[in-house]
């Protein structure tokens, strides 16, 4: 069965998605013009906004997760931002390793981009676990004070 889902995010930042992958111990892999999924539409559930069906399995760069035979399409859209699909279906081994929601992923990706913008703008930025163990907080100083 395929489950092709988009995940609730806005990429704007491929440098950051390069970041979150290699702080997750994923693999970015530019120019990969197919992710694997369950490799036909089945119908059992609805296409991704603005997808055909065709389009299913094709993206600009994909995400290779250690432990899923599935990967991550990094696809992207007419206004330049990037869209992520995946297959969720559970033998593909994807959605375990993703979080709920992609709720990794996100975490990543919101870390790195935040870090990148926040060096741009001449700040240096560093990270602090909680104690709780899963939230981060991060700490930016102007680079000049």
């Amino acid at each position: 069965m395929s489950h092709v889902s988009e995940i609730d995010i806005v990429i704007k930042s491929l440098d950051a998605v390069r970041a979150a992958c290699e702080r997750l111990g994923w693999q970015f892999v530019e120019r990969q013009t197919t992710y694997k999924w369950y490799g036909r539409w089945v119908g059992d559930s609805p296409l991704p906004k603005n997808t055909k069906i065709e389009d299913l399995g094709k993206c600009d760069h994909a995400i290779k997760v250690p432990g899923a035979s599935y990967e991550v399409g990094v696809v992207e859209m007419p206004d330049g931002t990037y869209a992520l699909r995946y297959d969720l279906w559970s033998s593909g081994g994807l959605d375990a390793k993703l979080g709920k929601n992609a709720g990794f992923l996100k975490q990543a990706y919101g870390i790195e981009a935040a870090k990148i913008a926040a060096r741009r703008k001449g700040f240096s930025c560093y990270e602090q676990v909680q104690e709780d163990g899963k939230t981060i907080e991060l700490v930016m100083r102007r680079a000049d004070s």
